[in-house]
């Protein structure tokens, strides 16, 4: 008698892991192309607090281990990436302010830290990578490349410098600010932020045209003008009891 033997369970993919590579960078310093900036930015999906853009120029000679997209990282690597890209490399930072957002729009508003940033380099770069689909207005030749982050290696180390600086911050406007939870949330949209956003109302570092903020304003103005029309109400009985 012939057994038939158990089937095995197909092998599960294996997962591809992809890191950013200095690839593009080293294509154009091998022409003579250099400096080679990345850039990128960190906080357009907050409810509060500044987008922070950040370039780097990387040492092709003294590029740290494990540069990566910042959001792959925890965050006792990107503090000590942070140390180690600023100690090796030239980079600027620069903020788009909640203000400058309501003005002209996360988008906008975006890709001129972006573009400021760049335009602050203690060196003009001759190329710029910029993560995401735009381009920004710089002198320098551009290249807009989607998931930037996680491709190129300078992009990458922007995105590190970025995310910590914007994150430093929003624990310095928490101590400004309490009772919203800057330090916590860093501003995004949260349930914890959302109920001291609902309590509190909007602060002076919310992004007044962002919906669920306008939501919050317009709901903690009805609690105010409720508790007006109480008080009137109130006072209106006490006079006609007297």
């Amino acid at each position: 008698m012939i057994r038939d033997e158990k089937k095995k369970p197909p092998a599960k993919p294996r997962k591809i892991v992809v890191a950013p590579s200095f690839t593009r960078e080293r294509a154009l310093l091998k022409k003579g192309i250099w400096p080679v900036a990345g850039c990128d930015e960190a906080g357009r999906g907050p409810l509060a607090g500044p987008v922070v853009a950040a370039a780097v120029i990387l040492d092709p000679k003294r590029i740290p281990k494990g540069l990566d997209d910042s959001k792959k990282l925890t965050e006792s690597k990107r503090e000590a990436l942070f140390e180690e890209i600023c100690a090796t490399s030239s980079f600027a930072v620069a903020y788009a302010s909640p203000a400058r957002i309501d003005r002209d729009n996360i988008l906008r508003a975006s890709l001129w830290a972006l573009a400021r940033a760049v335009a602050s380099l203690p060196e003009a770069p001759k190329h710029v990578f910029v993560d995401g689909r735009d381009r920004i207005d710089t002198t320098a030749d551009c290249d807009a490349v989607i998931g930037g982050d996680a491709l190129v290696l300078s992009i990458a180390a922007a995105s590190i410098i970025a995310k910590v600086s914007r994150d430093r911050m929003m624990c310095r406007l928490a101590e400004d600010c309490p009772g919203y939870g800057f330090e916590v949330h860093k501003g995004y949209g949260v349930p914890q932020h959302m109920a001291a956003l609902n309590e509190l109302g909007p602060s002076i570092h919310h992004r007044s045209l962002f919906a669920p903020v306008v939501a919050a304003r317009l709901r903690h103005q009805a609690g105010g003008r409720a508790a007006d029309l109480i008080k009137v109400q109130t006072t209106t009985d006490i006079e006609i009891s007297a």
